[in-house]
C-alpha cells in the first residue's frame, strides 16, 4: 500500500449507502494506505470535523479529501459549503473538497467552480483514476 504525506483519511458523504460502499472499494482498489470514514449526512460530516480537535487523533484522523455529494436530503452539499465556511481556519487546513455528483445542471459546476473551499468538480462515479489524478494534483510527492 502507498502512503501519502497528509493524506491519512478520506471523508466521503454521500447518503447513498451503495455509492459509499462503491467508493470506499475504488479507494482500496487504489492501494493507498488511507483511512475511510464514511458520513451519510451533511451533519455527521460537520460533526466529524468539529470533532478533531476533541477526540483522539486514531478515531477523528485529519482528513485529506472530502468527496462531497450535492443532492441530499435535509443539509445538502451547499449547506456543507455554507457551514464548513464558519469553521475555524486551522479546522479546515489543508483539506481538499471535491464535489462528487451526478448533478448535470451547468449552474452547480459554475458554483462550485467560483467557490474556494471547492477544490474540485468531478462527476460520478469515483474511479481509481479520478481518486489518483485528485491525490496527485493536491499531494505531490516529496
Amino acid at each position: 500500500m502507498k502512503k501519502i504525506s497528509g493524506l491519512d483519511c478520506i471523508i466521503l458523504v454521500d447518503d447513498d449507502k451503495i455509492t459509499n460502499f462503491i467508493n470506499k472499494k475504488i479507494i482500496k482498489r487504489a492501494d493507498i494506505d488511507v483511512a475511510v470514514k464514511v458520513n451519510s449526512s451533511v451533519t455527521e460530516a460537520l460533526n466529524y470535523l468539529k470533532g478533531m480537535n476533541t477526540h483522539p487523533i486514531n478515531e477523528y484522523p485529519r482528513p485529506g479529501i472530502i468527496f462531497l455529494d450535492i443532492n441530499m436530503p435535509g443539509m445538502n452539499g451547499w449547506d456543507f459549503i455554507d457551514e464548513y465556511k464558519k469553521l475555524p481556519n486551522e479546522q479546515k487546513k489543508k483539506i481538499i473538497i471535491a464535489m462528487l455528483t451526478t448533478s448535470i445542471n451547468p449552474d452547480d459546476e459554475n458554483i462550485a467552480n467560483l467557490t474556494p473551499e471547492i477544490n474540485m468538480y468531478l462527476q460520478k462515479p469515483l474511479t481509481v483514476e479520478k481518486l489518483e489524478n485528485t491525490i496527485d494534483s493536491y499531494f505531490p510527492i516529496a
